[in-house]
């Protein structure tokens, strides 16, 4: 490769991070962010949500909840950099990239406007993100509201609150804020919390959170909403009306693809973002790439990265292609939800034959050294070969445990060969080995 290639990249993100850091030698690239180096996950998402539900832990037994949650806010922000971007901006431009300020629009083929500044690109790399969005409800758009953002960045403790969405991050700030004393009521339409997994995880975490005196309504649709009395009010379509100090929406994130150009390039975004090949660039077109929330697989931060590294390598004239098949889906409730590939009703959705197998938490000596009872682990097996193609778990550090699953499936490890792993004593991955050895005795049949 000889000359300089120019390298435009719309966002400054976990996505484009990835890409600048690995990119060197020919590539001369210009980052374009509207709001900070690094994404939402530094500031206002992953890092402070954890910093807080670490917090909220250890507040449980505290006798002024309040003052704990003022010491965690400031911990918080400090984690959070106060949500200033200058250390990350800084960073990027050690790494040989150029900074530019502002909202990137598509102008022309090879050209991206940034207000009247014109930049040239040879190659363009749209990591937009994603962005809230909130559910059709009558009403609501009258109400002053929450996002997760704003729940992560406010230093207010609402007395009560009504979170909207059952799934990863209504599940979080429900537990949360519950342990700073938040009387908290979660709603959730669809019949059972975190309604994408396994259902057992959506029972399971339902009967924690309630447990520790969160509310939790599912199956139930909203039917309106509006201010009430200085707080807010759901009615739901049952009847029933719930008050709160504070609404939370928590449903879902859509890619950010609106006023950004990519009509001049005749890109059409589907619902869920921008579609991509196996090699992370954008269908029909030869050098336009996409990476992070905006493609809509799989919306994690490791995603992004993992996207941003397939993109950076391609840039460099590798040929590298996405496997999304073992990508993790975390919660970091208390116990943690983790899970990786298909669940039973994807894989038989896909035609496989599938086996599973299980084993609960509690039948672990480390549950009882630990006294941590709640938790379970669930395989899918591709009966026909004999492989991995999903886990589900729930339970203390699953994230971390679920790894042994994760590269299971990533490297088609047969069934014969993990059930004869030997796992430490005592731990919570001994788990697996109860469940490996049924799925091995399917196999031999």
């Amino acid at each position: 490769m000889t000359g300089t290639i120019e390298v435009v990249i719309l966002g400054g993100g976990s996505a484009g991070e990835a890409i600048w850091e690995a990119c060197d030698g020919p590539l001369s690239i210009t980052v374009v962010e509207e709001r900070r180096v690094g994404g939402e996950c530094p500031y206002v998402a992953c890092m402070p949500s954890k910093a807080m539900l670490h917090a909220a832990a250890e507040a449980r037994g505290s006798n002024d909840r309040r003052a704990a949650y003022r010491a965690a806010t400031e911990r918080r922000d400090r984690i959070a950099e106060q949500r200033d971007d200058t250390h990350a901006a800084r960073h990027l431009t050690r790494s040989g990239a150029t900074l530019v300020r502002g909202r990137g629009v598509i102008v022309e083929p090879g050209a991206v406007a940034v207000g009247d500044h014109a930049i040239g690109y040879e190659h363009l790399v749209i990591a937009t993100g994603s962005t809230a969005v909130a559910p059709h409800i009558p009403g609501l758009d009258d109400v002053s509201f929450w996002t997760s953002e704003d729940a992560l960045s406010c230093d207010a403790l609402p007395a009560s609150l009504l979170i909207v969405g059952g799934g990863a991050v209504g599940c979080e700030l429900a537990q949360m804020f519950g342990r700073f004393g938040c009387q908290v009521t979660l709603v959730e339409v669809s019949e059972r919390l975190m309604a994408h997994e396994e259902p057992f995880i959506g029972e399971l975490l339902a009967g924690v959170l309630q447990s520790e005196g969160v509310e939790v309504r599912c199956g139930v649709p909203i039917a309106a909403a509006h201010s009430s009395g200085g707080g807010a009010m759901l009615e739901l379509q049952d009847g029933a009306a719930l008050s709160a100090e504070r609404i939370l929406v928590a449903t879902g994130r859509a890619a950010c693809v609106r006023d950004i150009g990519l009509e001049t390039l005749g890109i059409e975004p589907d619902p869920d973002g921008i579609a991509l090949d196996d090699r992370c660039r954008v269908v029909g077109q030869s050098n336009v790439w996409a990476a992070g929330d905006v493609t809509g697989v799989a919306p994690f931060t490791h995603t992004a990265t993992y996207q941003g590294r397939v993109v950076a390598a391609n840039l460099a004239g590798n040929h590298a292609r996405a496997d999304y098949r073992a990508i993790p889906r975390c919660v970091f409730t208390d116990p943690v939800v983790a899970a990786v590939g298909m669940t039973q009703a994807d894989a038989r959705t896909r035609g496989l034959s599938v086996a599973t197998a299980s084993m609960d938490v509690d039948g672990t000596a480390r549950a009882l050294t630990d006294d941590m009872h709640v938790g379970r682990l669930e395989l899918v097996m591709d009966r026909d070969r004999h492989v991995l193609v999903g886990a589900a778990a729930i339970g203390p550090h699953a994230e971390e445990w679920l790894a042994e699953a994760t590269l299971a499936i990533r490297a088609e490890v047969p069934v014969s060969v993990l059930a004869d792993v030997v796992h430490p004593f005592p731990s919570f991955s001994e788990m697996y080995e109860p469940p490996m050895r049924d799925l091995r005795q399917l196999t031999l049949r």
